[in-house]
């Protein structure tokens, strides 16, 4: 499994300069030339430390898994372009590639789906677990339990063999865990998994199928399930994947780690974004589909309304998922037979947004979740199950992060600092004198 790759420093250093004294601080330089600060010995040196809310502008790690360029639209994995990944290769290559580092050989790819395939289903104990919770609980936290409670069933010491093993049954029984908890919360029996059908499309057969009649998936539309997959499997250090290596520095394993990371993506402003997207075009629809009249709402910084699936924390330049999901959603609704009002007004959303000052002037493109929760839509996902998916895509991001993170020699326990704003020293009061 790969790791880390520490870089040589960048020549030259910062000076800091306070009571009168500096301090030096070397400079740390990535492969693609961005250049930071090392501020490690910042507080043994000068009792200081940095003020950075958001971690917007601190580096936690070296990373040799993905590569971000906000300012251009850049996303690469491994040092592969998305735009290549998603065109031509399937998520379980690109699952070893985050993984392992490299894009599989021949051998190697057909061994991992063969793992994959023959680890998808769950213990008969673990499908009782998903009884214990209520009918209308959000799959969300449904995942998060199971996935945790996984923790149970498989506790063998930390090996080499042993991290193997843990990674092969993740991926290859979240599909499983994710159709499980959206089956409990229609009342539907689960449906078991077939070795016969691809990762995807099994996928969708443990969703949609009953042991009423026959179900068969359509190939292209597991083939875009595919396609959401590899635009979601890594995105740096964002808020989940920070949180899943956070939870792995204190030695927690895998599946606590995951568990964790799948809490953090379930936020409203993390994960649940392409589900905000389909309501704002819901109601748009509602209002009579008059776009413009919203956009200018949108503008206005007294009105509530938002402009949800344009922006990003990163991208400063149209997000390059999104113009992929762009053209996958004409395919996915042929497919169906489908046309889609709420993809009619998103393409109106759009063309004025990007001719619109206010939105060039602030930077402000389309992301991955403007397009992906329409798809998810037409493919009958229910909007609960939205954040899920974005789960399935990510997990293999997650697990990726979590071994460099437990085979980089710099990996500290994580423990933030603050600056404390709270009362100073003061005397203890007696409850009598405390008054009312």
């Amino acid at each position: 499994m790969a790791s880390a790759t520490p870089t040589a420093s960048a020549e030259g250093t910062v000076a800091l300069e306070y009571d009168g004294k500096s301090l030096s601080l070397p400079l740390i330089q990535g492969s693609e030339g961005e250049v930071g600060i090392d501020v490690a010995q910042l507080r043994n040196k000068t009792g200081m430390i940095t003020f950075d809310p958001g971690f917007g502008n601190t580096g936690s790690c070296r990373s040799a898994i993905t590569f971000i360029d906000g300012e251009r639209g850049i996303l690469r994995y491994r040092g592969y372009p998305i735009e290549d990944l998603a065109a031509k290769s399937t998520f379980l290559e690109v699952a070893w590639l985050l993984i392992h580092g490299e894009l599989p050989a021949g051998p190697e790819l057909e061994r991992f789906r063969r793992e994959t395939t023959y680890h998808s289903m769950v213990h008969e104990d673990f499908g009782r677990f998903f009884e214990g919770f209520p009918k209308d609980a959000h799959p969300m936290p449904v995942c998060a339990a199971a996935v945790g409670a996984l923790a149970t069933f498989y506790q063998q010491p930390e090996t080499e063999q042993s991290i193997h093993d843990s990674v092969v049954r993740l991926i290859a029984k979240m599909p499983t865990i994710a159709a499980y908890s959206y089956k409990h919360s229609l009342g539907q029996p689960f449906m078991y998994p077939k070795n016969a059908l691809d990762y995807c499309s099994n996928f969708l057969h443990m969703m949609f199928a009953t042991p009423c009649e026959e179900f068969v998936a359509d190939p292209i539309l597991a083939k875009a399930v595919d396609l959401l997959l590899i635009l979601h499997a890594d995105h740096e250090q964002n808020c989940s994947t920070s949180t899943v290596r956070v939870v792995g520095s204190s030695r927690a394993n895998l599946f606590a780690s995951i568990a964790a990371g799948i809490s953090a993506l379930w936020g409203p402003l993390h994960g649940g974004a392409n589900q905000q997207v389909i309501e704002m075009l819901d109601s748009i629809e509602a209002e009579g589909g008059d776009v413009r009249a919203f956009v200018d709402r949108a503008k206005d910084k007294k009105d509530n309304n938002r402009l949800m699936g344009f922006g990003h924390r990163v991208y400063k330049n149209y997000d390059p998922r999104a113009a992929i999901l762009k053209n996958a959603c004409a395919d996915v609704l042929k497919a169906k037979g489908l046309a889609s009002r709420q993809l009619e007004i998103a393409m109106k959303l759009e063309a004025i947004a990007l001719s619109d000052d206010y939105f060039i002037s602030h930077k402000l493109y389309p992301n991955v979740d403007f397009y992906s929760g329409i798809i998810y839509k037409a493919l009958g996902i229910p909007v609960n199950m939205f954040t899920v998916m974005f789960t399935l895509g990510r997990l293999p991001g997650w697990i990726a992060q979590w071994i460099e993170m437990r085979g980089d020699p710099d990996t500290r326990i994580a423990r933030p600092r603050q600056i404390y704003t709270g009362a100073t020293a003061r005397a203890y009061a007696p409850l009598e004198a405390r008054g009312q």
